[in-house]
């Protein structure tokens, strides 16, 4: 008889475990080793070879950071995975795998302001041309793929104005084109959305932000096709941006209540959205769960959930910013996202940091624009907390 197909909640707390239980224990050991030792010398040749598996050195593996690949691996439904110091380290070994001078890369405007800095600056000096399309227009990217190209990379949802891509209209056209895509799902999680399905050949994900939860622990990940993550993880086993087995452990805890938290952000982000929408001094809200968004219809065709979060921009540029997010009581005013407390943060110190106010003018991003990670926490509190923020603003 067919296995049942277990669920997202259960897929979180179980997915990839039990290989790494020891002694007995109900929780992943935290295995600090650097080395792992051999009598037998074939043996440890072939765990060094990678014709057996095991452990032999810590940049290369570690059982604790095995069972965190694991566990994204099965929520992702993808072939492998491997994992990374940050989501950044993710981003850029995954480009420099593919990428060569002279590659050509194919991607959209409204990336997170790090990755944004890659295809502007980092990847032309290393003679690749990069090609930045208006986000959500699938037209204009279809034509620079049809011009040639050797990648396509998205994200979907966009940081920080929460643009939809329609993933698998652009993957159709790629894999027409033979050409590999990469999906960033920092935004959506395994939970929302899976790129894989939709025909993508790589997800990204940072870590940090929801897989965690609990903004205490740094990590990145690549899912996808065994061939090529294995050369995704060669190149990172080298460059050494390695996952440290703290930090896994901590992702691992954070990713067993991953379904139950998501599920509470997402309708926190649509009631936090729905409110905004009635304040005179906010100018726009970007949440993909409103149905005047623009992206709003794909969002429903390949996502389950809109996600945890939105930005909004308010009338009276920067100063009106200063005064309104330090009134805030139920927000860590940060530059993260994704965690159990709400946080909030102008994108010119979150996101997009790294750009000139030109550059995110070019991106449609105001300096007033909000970024705001919506938590667990009840609706209705974050509401009012927002109501006595904005009457404080207007003190």
């Amino acid at each position: 008889m067919k296995k049942r197909r277990t669920g997202l909640s259960t897929r979180s707390l179980w997915a990839g475990e039990r290989e790494y239980l020891a002694f007995g224990a109900t929780q992943v050991p935290v295995v600090h080793s650097v080395s792992f030792g051999y009598n037998d010398m074939d043996e440890w040749y072939d765990v060094a070879t990678g014709k057996k598996e095991g452990h032999i050195y810590g940049r290369n593996t570690n059982p604790t950071v095995r069972a965190f690949e694991e566990k994204i691996r099965i929520l992702e439904d993808a072939e492998a995975s491997t994992s990374f110091s940050t989501g950044m380290a993710a981003i850029s070994n995954t480009l420099a795998t593919f990428l060569r001078p002279g590659s050509r890369v194919v991607s959209i405007k409204d990336t997170y302001g790090g990755t944004n800095k890659i295809f502007t600056s980092f990847l032309p000096d290393q003679d690749v041309e990069v090609t930045l399309c208006d986000t959500g227009d699938h037209e204009q990217m279809i034509r620079e793929i049809k011009k040639g190209c050797d990648l396509v990379y998205m994200e979907t949802p966009t940081n920080p104005t929460v643009k939809i891509t329609n993933v698998r209209r652009i993957a159709t056209e790629a894999k027409k084109a033979g050409v590999r895509t990469v999906v960033d799902n920092t935004f959506a999680t395994p939970i929302n959305q899976n790129p894989l399905s939709l025909g993508a050949d790589l997800v990204i994900h940072s870590a940090t932000k929801y897989l965690g939860g609990h903004a205490d622990a740094l990590g990145g990940a690549v899912c996808g096709s065994r061939e090529d993550v294995e050369k995704i993880y060669h190149y990172r086993e080298i460059n050494g941006a390695t996952m440290d087995p703290m930090a896994a452990y901590l992702l691992l805890r954070g990713m067993k209540t991953l379904k139950l938290r998501i599920d509470r952000q997402n309708d926190n982000a649509q009631a936090v959205a729905e409110y905004l929408k009635t304040v005179p001094e906010v100018e726009a809200v970007f949440y993909p769960g409103l149905t005047e968004h623009e992206g709003h219809q794909t969002a429903r065709e390949q996502m389950r959930g809109f996600g945890g979060m939105l930005s909004f921009s308010v009338t009276g540029g920067v100063p009106a910013v200063q005064k309104l997010l330090p009134n805030l009581e139920f927000a860590n005013r940060a530059a993260n996202l994704g965690a159990v407390e709400t946080v909030v943060g102008p994108t010119r110190t979150t996101s997009h940091v790294e750009c000139t106010p030109e550059e995110r003018a070019a991106m449609g991003i105001p300096e007033s624009l909000i970024r705001y990670s919506a938590g667990i926490e009840d609706a209705e509190d974050l509401i009012e907390d927002l109501k006595q923020a904005f009457a404080a603003m207007k003190q």
